[in-house]
């Protein structure tokens, strides 16, 4: 084994390191349940490793002492096609910076100047659709750059700094490690963010797991009392002639219905499972739905956006109500999103084998962070909301065997992506 291929392994081993340490602090985050810990702060990681590979770059008498050969663009390339450009655009500037600081102003920086931002035009413009690519498509898309990249500094090192001192076959070496390290690499990453994904899938199910067994145990003891309770009080109500007692009443009565809201939601989601499977057209529980909830939405100055055509029929298998209390649900918190009005748009497309309901806001929007936690008992973005109607919803959708999906720009707008299998 040659020098080159040993210090190549050795920049490999350090961003495994980094990798590692990835994986260590999210489990670290959801095992200790450490919320100060935000996503963002990866970005050490990608940055560690591109430290260590400059500071310890490809050694022989083949490289001159002005040049630098490492992996460092693997770390470059994978933090910003899965952090985005930010992240992508903090390395770029941080290894022309620690490039510069390292080695000075020698033919090495001149290669990284030219080779990196020309490497970065393709790199940014892919990273804002790459998250959406099927696992397979990514590896493809992170290796083909790692090979434009090891082309990219091959190419202006011999032709335009005529750097001719290093020979092809160290050329070679150095593109077959660089792209063989990133295929590995991105195999690694994405089986972490998978066992990631599962983890929190976990937790959530324990934390529903918990919700759904007091829901079966102690909802229907705790309404009956409550509907009693509220009974009394109205006919206190009719019969209370000061007005300060009728109102106290009143806001009694009022909190008792909130209360009473909440248990119901509970039991829908202890019993979230179809009673009876039937076949339902979508675009008309859409249309109905839409009638139901036009009313709150006039009063929030929303437009609802939903073309029903009769003659298209996407049929899916449900219980009909369910699935009504589902959407409604969603149409609700997206039009309460939408504070100074906006629109609701509902799009009902077929993607292979499953329709897709898109419901879209023009609200606050959200972060990944309230994203990712959408779903759980009690978690809500709204000032007076318990979280279990989008609770509920979730559920309702899963026991469907359906996908729920949420992108949200903030301050912009929300979209839920509902997935159905479809019933010919």
């Amino acid at each position: 084994m040659s020098f080159v291929t040993k210090d190549l392994l050795i920049n490999f081993l350090f961003i495994l390191l980094a990798l590692f340490l990835v994986q260590m602090f999210y489990l670290i985050k959801y095992a200790k349940k450490i919320h100060w810990w935000k996503d963002r702060y990866i970005a050490v990681f990608p940055i560690l490793a591109i430290i260590f590979c400059l500071l310890f770059p490809v050694n022989g008498a083949y490289v001159p002492d002005d040049y630098r050969m490492d992996l460092r663009r693997i770390p470059y390339i994978l933090g910003t096609l899965y952090g985005g450009w930010p992240l992508g655009s903090l390395l770029f500037v941080f290894i022309l910076l620690l490039r510069l600081l390292i080695g000075g102003y020698d033919v090495g920086f001149l290669s990284t100047l030219i080779a990196l931002p020309i490497l970065s035009i393709p790199l940014f413009f892919i990273t804002k659709y790459f998250l959406h690519f099927s696992l397979k498509n990514r590896i493809i898309v992170s290796t083909c750059l790692s090979v434009i990249g090891s082309l990219l500094a091959m190419l202006v090192s011999i032709f335009v700094l005529h750097v001719t001192s290093i020979p092809i076959s160290v050329w070679v070496q150095f593109a077959i490690l660089d792209v063989a390290g990133m295929f590995v690499i991105t195999i690694l990453w994405e089986a972490i963010r998978a066992n990631l994904l599962v983890l929190q899938r976990l937790m959530k199910a324990e934390k529903l797991e918990i919700v759904s067994h007091l829901a079966a145990s102690i909802s229907h003891e705790v309404r009956n009392p409550l509907t009693a309770s509220r009974g009394f009080m109205q006919m206190l109500q009719e019969d209370e002639k000061e007005p300060a007692k009728k109102r106290y009443i009143s806001i009694a009565i009022n909190e008792l219905d909130r209360a009473k809201e909440i248990i119901d939601d509970y039991l829908l989601f202890a019993n979230s499972a179809p009673e009876r499977n039937e076949k339902m057209n979508i675009s008309e529980e859409i249309h109905h739905v839409t009638h139901i909830m036009t009313p709150l939405a006039n009063m929030n100055g929303v437009a609802i956006d939903f073309t029903f055509d009769e003659e298209v029929k996407f049929f899916v298998m449900g219980e009909r109500r369910k699935l009504q209390q589902c959407l409604i649900n969603l149409f609700k918190n997206s039009i309460e999103a939408m504070q100074n009005g906006g629109t609701l748009t509902v799009k009902v497309t077929k993607e292979g084998g499953a329709v897709i309901v898109d419901i879209i806001d023009t609200g606050c929007g959200m972060t990944q962070e309230q994203i990712n936690r959408l779903g759980e008992p009690y978690f809500t973005t709204k000032e007076k909301g318990t979280g279990l109607g989008t609770m509920v919803s979730f559920s309702i959708i899963h026991y469907m065997k359906g996908k729920v999906s949420v992108s949200s720009v903030k301050g912009k707008e929300t979209c839920f992506s509902l997935e159905f299998p479809l019933c010919e």
